[in-house]
């Protein structure tokens, strides 16, 4: 009995040491990331949840930036649990008209199917619009789905609030104030990708797909992975508007999911909005935002 009550007393100094060296990382990395988001130009938003679930940082998240390209991915989400529930196959036919893809947008699929009148099947329309951003492809699956009020619901339904989606690409491109109508909160894009990846809201096959699609991202670079070691995997979705008459980018922005050395990940949202600094350096402020973080993380699984 004694030699059970000194391995259960040992267990719990072991929990409490390991909650304070947690705690400890966490509020240096809340040091070195509002480190980095003074230094910036522009309110910085932030969320990070780490690999547990209880090591959670957050900034701005009263703010409701815009999410530009970012909201494809609640898209793509909606798009799957269609797929789930049988209503939408992966393999299925999506015909592509010549009217379905937009001049004067960024869009892969139009530069590879030019005239258009062609059937591709979903899974290539999803990986177009998530992993190449491509702007037609959204707004096709928007089509596909009943329209953004869709995605909106999809997200509401999962208990998720602090993010509006209303407007599609076609719309955001006539209008620059439709694109602050499609805003997330750091801590409602980071609760999304918590449900992806580890709460099982879609199918395993499903999970899967996005999983690699996202990991297949080819924009932003320089932004999650711009200062991770080479060869690390991150899962995730970049958001751009560009830079307007008035020389202000509006959202530079990328979320995504970083594996660890130990096959453990941490989530991470960074929005940065309204800057007028170039590209290269509101790339830079989410590189190292992530970087601070995966420090921490690295530390912390050693």
């Amino acid at each position: 009995m004694k030699s059970n009550h000194r391995s259960f007393i040992w267990g719990i100094l072991v929990v409490l040491l390991y909650s304070q060296i947690t705690f400890a990382q966490i509020e240096s990395s809340r040091t070195e990331i509002g480190r980095i988001i003074e230094q910036a130009n522009g309110k910085i938003g932030v969320a990070i949840i780490g690999s547990e679930k209880f090591d959670t940082l957050t900034f701005g998240n009263t703010h409701h930036f815009p999410m530009q390209s970012v909201y494809k991915l609640p898209l793509a989400l909606t798009v799957l649990s269609e797929v789930d529930k049988g209503t939408l196959a992966l393999n299925q036919n999506i015909h592509i008209t010549l009217d379905d893809l937009k001049p004067n947008t960024w869009s892969p699929l139009r530069e590879k199917y030019p005239n258009g009148n062609v059937d591709i099947p979903l899974s290539e329309l999803l990986t177009y619009t998530v992993a190449q951003s491509d702007n037609n492809g959204c707004d096709i699956l928007f089509r596909l789905l009943g329209g953004p009020i869709k995605v909106n619901e999809f997200v509401q339904n999962l208990g998720i609030t602090g993010m509006s989606i209303v407007s599609t690409e076609e719309e955001m491109h006539r209008d620059e104030k439709a694109q602050y109508k499609n805003y997330s909160t750091p801590t409602a894009m980071a609760q999304l990708l918590l449900k992806f990846s580890r709460d099982s809201i879609l199918s395993k096959p499903s999970t899967d797909f996005l999983w690699n699609v996202m990991v297949s991202t080819v924009t932003g670079a320089g932004r999650l992975k711009g200062k991770l070691p080479a060869g690390t995997k991150v899962a995730h979705k970049t958001g751009s508007s560009g830079v307007n008459k008035n020389g202000i980018a509006v959202a530079t922005n990328d979320v995504g999911i970083v594996v660890l050395p130990n096959e453990r990940n941490f989530i991470i949202v960074v929005f940065v909005p309204d800057s007028t600094d170039d590209e290269k350096t509101r790339d830079e402020v989410i590189a190292n935002i992530t970087k601070a973080a995966w420090d921490a993380s690295v530390s912390n699984s050693e």
